[in-house]
């Protein structure tokens, strides 16, 4: 009986995984392995999966899976009011310049209001600019951490065992 082509096909991948995987791990995380000892291919492939596997549980970090910075954008957030207190400070200064000015307190209460609403709905939006990159900074820095951390396991496992690493 002849192995169909998946089969050939799932056995070949099988074999090259562990090589992928260094690949993949070499590539995003800039680690270079070199077998110090002389370690075959094979028994490369064999420690570079299991210290994979344990930096992976030590870590709790997947450079295979890496987690996705939860971005946020200034509109995401929750409106703060702004608007409504920069429309009811404007409106009452408003009131005051105009009834001083014209005997007008409506006119000036209405313009005041809508320069009040603007400046308080841009304000706001600032406020929500800044909040959004601190969040962006801190979740950035928190994948960096958990990559930094998984590399110096992985390597410390793979000096163990008998190989130089460089990152």
């Amino acid at each position: 009986m002849k192995p169909s082509r998946s089969a050939v096909f799932l056995a070949v991948l099988a074999c090259c995984a562990g090589t992928a995987q260094a690949q993949s791990l070499g590539q995003s995380l800039s680690i270079y392995t070199y077998p110090a000892n002389g370690q075959a291919g094979e028994q490369q492939s064999k420690d570079d999966y299991e210290c994979f596997s344990w930096a992976q549980q030590q870590t709790g970090y997947d450079p295979m899976k890496p987690p996705q910075a939860q971005t946020q954008t200034a509109s995401q957030q929750a409106p703060t009011g702004s608007r409504l207190r920069g429309a009811a400070r404007g409106a009452a200064a408003g009131a005051i310049i105009g009834e001083v000015a014209d005997d007008d307190a409506g006119d000036g209460a209405a313009i005041g209001a809508t320069l009040g609403a603007l400046r308080g709905g841009s304000q706001d939006r600032q406020r929500r600019q800044q909040q959004a990159q601190q969040a962006n900074q801190a979740a950035e820095a928190q994948v960096g951490a958990a990559e930094d951390a998984f590399r110096n396991a992985y390597g410390a496992c793979m000096q163990g065992r008998g190989y130089t690493v460089s990152f």
